[in-house]
């Protein structure tokens, strides 16, 4: 006979929103998806996505770290229930989280700021260090495949982010929404690269004293559209950038475009850089469009 051992694991950071609710309500979800690294919840109350992500992943929103350097053993599975009780988290009867030091994390995005001299040289490092270093994006128009597919593909995403951009410039934003939905879901991966393009975007847009920032309702309104064209995982990741909500090594690397000295910003685009296959540098690019808009 098979006996069933829990794996007990403490949190180590985390979303502070996500790990109120595991300490105060009583969460209830199951497993929606499973990765080497991370294990995606959906709530049963809201239908947000929550993950549970190994230790060496940054912060993000409805995200906990937690003490554990993959989930391999652990025999987790889709449909498993997830559920909260007296501040610990349980997945199944393999696994329970328990939240007792965790540290709380919130995104906060660094304002924009009254001088740009220090921005606009940080731009320009950016965008060379980008085209030197960054992960083959489809956006970029100086990547060839060699493959027919892919470089359409290519040509149809650096296209429609060039329109998207030139709608917003001149604030036509009823066009721009066009422009931006065309690109929800499109390319391949877990995240699609107009997808992470438009969080890089939209994470620009949601800075203080940017001057977009007032044109909230255009990220909200192309959010509404992305829920049917896209997955769920990306989804949200628009959903929250498109409130200000973005990972850490994001907000990181916003901080050092606006204050920070060269090396400071070539660590936090490194970070940035190392999300996913392609996922960083597509955001990195509708970051540096975004920027390049208010200037």
């Amino acid at each position: 006979m098979k006996i069933e051992v829990t794996l007990v694991r403490f949190a180590k950071s985390g979303d502070g929103d996500f790990i109120q609710r595991i300490i105060h309500h009583k969460f209830h979800g199951f497993v929606h998806s499973t990765f080497n690294r991370t294990i995606n919840i959906q709530c049963l109350d809201r239908g947000d996505l929550y993950t549970i992500a190994c230790k060496g992943i940054d912060n993000a929103p409805n995200t906990l770290i937690i003490d554990l350097e993959h989930f391999e053993e652990a025999d987790i599975r889709v449909n498993d229930i997830v559920s909260s009780d007296h501040s610990v988290l349980s997945i199944a009867n393999k696994m329970s989280i328990t939240m007792n030091g965790v540290k709380k994390w919130n995104c906060k995005l660094p304002k924009y700021p009254s001088e740009a001299d220090v921005l606009i040289m940080n731009v320009s490092v950016m965008k060379q260090y980008i085209k030197l270093h960054g992960n083959n994006s489809r956006i970029e128009r100086a990547f060839k495949s060699g493959n027919p597919f892919d470089d359409e593909m290519s040509r149809i995403l650096h296209e429609r982010t060039q329109l998207l951009v030139s709608e917003l410039q001149n604030k036509r934003i009823s066009t721009a929404i066009t422009h931006a939905t065309s690109l929800i879901g499109l390319g391949p991966g877990l995240t699609p690269a107009g997808d992470d393009f438009l969080v890089g975007l939209f994470t620009v847009m949601g800075i203080e004293n940017h001057q977009y920032f007032s044109h909230q309702s255009f990220c909200e309104e192309v959010v509404l559209h992305a829920k049917a064209l896209t997955n769920d995982i990306s989804y949200m990741a628009l959903a929250k950038a498109a409130v200000g909500q973005v990972r850490e090594s994001i907000s990181d690397l916003m901080e050092a475009l606006f204050r920070g000295s060269e090396e400071e910003l070539l660590l936090a685009l490194d970070r940035v850089l190392a999300i996913g296959s392609t996922s960083g540098t597509d955001i990195a690019l509708g970051i540096v469009a975004g920027l390049e808009m208010n200037m």
